[in-house]
Formats: structure tokens, sequence, C-alpha cells
């Protein structure tokens, strides 16, 4: 993936909620390129169009982030290397309530394949939703999966990126409906 049309101030150096936790952490982490990948055009296209006017407004800020319309279940490693990734983003993922439709959640044991391929040794996965079922399906994949390893949440005190959350978690927050936040470690390669 050429990621410079993307992050044109960043061209160079490119070897190597609705966009609410992107925003947050792009001024925490200047250096570091962010991208979020959504499948829902509307959705794409307002995180795009914030991004673009907090550039505007903000000069020579903001440009480590972005957001592309994508399927990532089925594209992910068109994007990136084996490893390059060191964390990892599933926020309020859709439920797929009915059981007919679990095969398109997007933590399944196929998935988790691709993603320890795609996130480096060390490299974190963090995963929120408020739907109960949903957590308990997403840790117990997790649980299951022999390349990813819990971290323990007293561990997790000192992340900066636990508690910079997207809009929507702040949200749920704030109504106390949160029904599981998760981290695993990638703990070997695949």
């Amino acid at each position: 993936m050429d990621w410079s049309d993307i992050y044109p101030q960043f061209s160079s150096k490119m070897e190597g909620g609705y966009g609410g936790l992107l925003v947050d952490l792009s001024p925490m982490f200047p250096d570091t390129l962010m991208v979020g990948m959504e499948i829902r055009v509307k959705v794409s296209d307002y995180v795009k169009d914030r991004i673009q006017a907090l550039r505007t407004q903000n000069p020579e800020k903001y440009q480590n982030i972005a957001c592309i319309r994508t399927n990532a279940m089925k594209f992910l490693p068109n994007f990136f290397r084996k490893g390059q990734l060191k964390k990892m983003f599933f926020l309020f993922p859709d439920p797929h309530f009915k059981k007919t439709k679990h095969k398109w959640r997007i933590i399944s044991q196929t998935l988790l394949a691709e993603y320890a391929y795609v996130i480096a040794v060390g490299g974190i996965v963090y995963t929120i939703t408020d739907v109960k079922d949903l957590h308990d399906w997403m840790v117990s994949h997790f649980d299951e999966f022999p390349l990813f390893e819990r971290i323990p949440d007293s561990e997790l005190e000192s992340d900066q990126v636990v508690e910079n959350c997207t809009s929507a978690q702040k949200k749920v927050k704030r109504s106390q409906e949160t029904k599981g936040k998760n981290s695993w470690q990638c703990i070997d390669e695949l």
C-alpha cells in the first residue's frame, strides 16, 4: 500500500467512534502513523472530512492520522506487512446479534490469524463493547487463540491509550453501560 497520499507530510518515513480515537491519539503520538479502517461509506467520509478540517484549522497537526474505506476482514493483509503494526483497536464492533450472522463478527479464529500476522510480537490488541454477548465472544476467541495472551487490567493502568477512547466509549462510560474492555498482547509470530 502506498500511504503517501493520505500521509503527505510523512511520505519520506513510509518505510518502516468516528475518528475520535484517531483524533485523541494524534497529538499524544505525533510521530506514529495511525489509520482507521471503516467499511461504512458515511462513517469513513465523516472521519475523512473531520481529519481534513482539523488539518486546515491546525496547520502542521493531525498529519499522522487518516481513514480509509475498506473491508478489513477481507483485505487487511493487503495493507500491512508481517509484524508491521504495534497496536490494533476493535471498538464497539457490530455485534451481529443473529446466530446466522456471527460469521461476520470482526473477531473469529480465522481473523485472529490475520491479526497475528500483521501485529508485531509484543503488539497490543484493544477491544471494547457495550454488548455482553459480544464481549464474551471476543474474550473466548482471544483466549482460545495461542498467539495472544490477555493483559491483566493492573498492567494497563499506565497505558496512555486505555483511557483515551472513542467518543462512543466516553458516552457509554458516562452511562455506566460498558460490558467489556480487554487487551491482548501478541506473544509470538505467525
